[in-house]
């Protein structure tokens, strides 16, 4: 009996909850600005991607390359990075407007700290801000999610246990 094979659409939709889930617990205890606890959704992927991969080659007995897994891992890395996209743009438009309000004000008070720019340049730098937040943000995810995924696929490529069958070398029934 052939054991069932994960997709790289279910795992990515698994480590895109447990993103969900972490991010929606730093935003209502009121952690987005503490860097050190918003990195760690970094690593969540990184682990999952990496999950990904040993439990593919686990899936198929060992019979897979070090190329196969890779794919499978970039692969679910693509289907995390889609739907974290989709989500960011729902949360900061409909879900959670004030996110973005609150990153404006952070912005305001540090450039007002530093004292180098007018009440006139504050003001247009938040409404640029304000304007290009969402594909930014978007932007930042594609890169940041595609390097790490890379990474992990390469690290979950090569740690996993790989023994591919030849087709030449097997015996005639």
């Amino acid at each position: 009996m052939e054991q069932k094979v994960l997709t790289p659409v279910t795992k990515g939709i698994i480590i895109t909850l447990l993103l969900i889930v972490f991010g929606l617990i730093i935003y209502f205890t009121g952690q987005l600005q503490n860097k050190s606890l918003t990195a760690v959704q970094y690593i969540i992927l990184l682990g999952g991607i990496i999950w990904s991969c040993i439990l593919y080659a686990k899936q198929m007995n060992g019979n897979v390359t070090f190329g196969n897994v890779f794919a499978h891992g970039f692969k679910t890395t693509a289907v995390v990075t889609a739907l974290i996209c989709v989500y960011t743009f729902i949360s900061m438009k409909f879900l959670f407007p004030d996110m973005l309000e609150k990153g404006l004000e952070e912005a305001r008070k540090n450039m007002e700290q530093q004292g180098k720019m007018s009440e006139e340049q504050i003001e247009q730098g938040l409404a640029i801000g304000r304007k290009f937040a969402v594909p930014l943000a978007m932007g930042a995810i594609l890169i940041f999610f595609a390097i790490i995924g890379a990474i992990a696929s390469a690290i979950g490529a090569g740690v996993a246990k790989k023994n591919p069958q030849n087709p030449f070398n097997q015996q005639p029934l």
